[in-house]
């Protein structure tokens, strides 16, 4: 089943690709790592003449198959170039031979695995998946340029050979026969760091089969959960204060969607900290929408577990709350939907006056699309609900905008939209209504009337500037020229 589901994966080449370091968090360490694996890489990559196919592991006795595994491990640590198609092809079959081979026989094992094979495992997964990962020519694209699911975006060449040392990896890991207790050895800190280092691949198989991994990694190695989250969180802050970008943050937040629906209540300080510390601020970074589905997943999830932190929430979305970025403004609303959806009228109350100020504001947008998504919230029952409960606080704050919507906006959707949601509030509580139109009126009034004066003013000074000037004659080259000169005014 493995061989036909691989056999269905096209083999393309990159013409152009070229290699890179990436910075990491504990950069002297993974350095080290990374230079004593491409130093195995050239001692391995000599020998490439006498790379031969070994036996089948159906084709030796059982004793002998423990052996042959650990030949074939070893075999497969050679690393070929994959630039070139044509070079070391045959070598190449053979490779990927062995490593179907190598699943099958992983996934089959009927014995725990001992340290020497989890030595030469680890061995192997690091020789093939750790590397400097390929730059490629689009990567200063911005992101809504192309598309985020078309996999011609990015074709790694090795992916063929990759893909299948990824699903040895996953079936190891998740195999009953391997033991947490002695797979933490070898699946170690640096083990975990090195794998969460590739989820910045531009490849999109890769990072789907990083977060699988790492998942069963997490919930397998007790051990290392801590670790993990620290680790994570470094990501982000780099992420967020330096680079500006990275190419798995979703796939990283789709791993933490399922740890955070994992904790335990009540909600530790850690992992408060980590919603206003990191989840937030993920907002801010201009590449908001490639993660953005997962970013509303992971912090709804932080409250639907304490309802208290809504109003946390909603006053960190509130701060990086974009001025000139409509598309952006969009998406902030439409995850204020969802949040609110799961907030409770107590906490509402504590954030409902700067939050309708800001609604206020996005009602007035002249993007049509912007006053369309804050119009929208009326249509969710529970939100209308909080509004109407607490409507002789909110009313007076967005009466204001809703009466300019209605008379001057230019889009016919949203006017219609406005006069809805000034029916809702006129039927539900008329004597309101009435008090915000007439305090409406009246500062609409004064309003004309401090244009007028101010208005008057200038037609005062104008006057009064024209009455000063006079004409002054200069004689050049015997040719009278008057000029006008205005004397300044006292």
């Amino acid at each position: 089943m493995i061989k036909q589901f691989l056999k269905k994966i096209p083999k393309k080449s990159s013409s152009k690709s070229s290699h890179h370091n990436d910075e990491i968090p504990d950069s002297s360490s993974n350095k080290a790592n990374i230079s004593s694996v491409k130093s195995s890489e050239v001692v391995q990559i000599v020998n490439e003449a006498s790379y031969e196919a070994l036996p089948s592991f159906r084709d030796v006795s059982s004793s002998e198959k423990h052996s042959l595994f650990i030949k074939k491990m070893s075999m497969c640590c050679v690393v070929f170039d994959f630039n070139d198609p044509l070079k070391s092809s045959k070598e190449k079959d053979v490779k990927k031979q062995t490593l179907l081979e190598l699943v099958e026989y992983v996934s089959s094992v009927s014995s725990k695995f001992n340290e020497v094979t989890m030595l030469e495992i680890t061995k192997m997964v690091s020789a093939n998946l750790f590397r400097s990962l390929p730059k490629l020519s689009n990567e200063s694209k911005l992101p809504d340029i192309y598309d985020q699911e078309d996999d011609e975006f990015v074709m790694d060449p090795s992916w063929p050979h990759l893909q299948v040392v990824y699903e040895f990896l996953l079936r190891f890991v998740a195999s009953s026969e391997t033991d947490p207790k002695i797979a933490k050895k070898y699946i170690d800190q640096s083990f975990v760091l090195k794998l969460l280092d590739l989820f910045d691949s531009e490849d999109q198989r890769e990072r789907e089969y990083l977060k699988t991994i790492m998942h069963r990694i997490y919930g397998k190695f007790m051990v290392h959960r801590p670790f993990i989250r620290k680790a994570i969180n470094n990501i982000f802050y780099h992420f967020i204060l330096e680079a500006g970008k990275h190419n798995g943050i979703a796939e990283i937040l789709e791993l933490l969607g399922s740890i955070i629906n994992g904790f335990t209540m009540p909600l530790k300080e850690e992992h408060k900290v980590f919603l206003v510390r990191v989840l937030i601020p993920l907002h801010k970074p201009r590449y908001l929408s490639m993660y953005q589905q997962q970013l509303v997943y992971c912090v709804s999830q932080f409250v639907e577990k304490d309802c208290k932190l809504a109003d946390t929430v909603i006053r960190g979305l509130l701060k990086y709350w974009p001025v000139t970025n409509s598309s952006k403004e969009v998406m902030y609303l439409s995850e204020l939907e969802e949040i609110l959806e799961v907030t409770k009228a107590a906490e509402f109350e504590k954030c409902m006056v700067p939050l309708f100020r800001q609604i206020g504001h996005c009602l007035n947008s002249p993007h049509f699309q912007v006053a369309e998504r804050a119009l929208f919230l009326w249509n969710n029952e529970h939100i209308r609900n909080l509004i109407i409960k607490n409507r002789k606080v909110i009313l007076p704050l967005i009466f204001s905008p809703l009466e300019k919507n209605t008379k001057a906006h230019w889009n016919q959707a949203v006017q219609t939209l406005t006069v809805n949601v000034r029916k809702v509030f006129s039927d539900f509580d008329q004597s309101l209504f009435q008090d915000c139109l007439v305090s409406y009126q009246e500062h609409e009034t004064k309003v004309k009337e401090s244009l007028a004066k101010r208005q008057m003013t200038w037609n005062r000074l104008d006057a009064l500037a024209a009455s000063k000037t006079k004409p002054i004659v200069i004689s050049m080259f015997a040719s009278p020229v008057t000029m006008t000169s205005t004397t300044a005014v006292k």
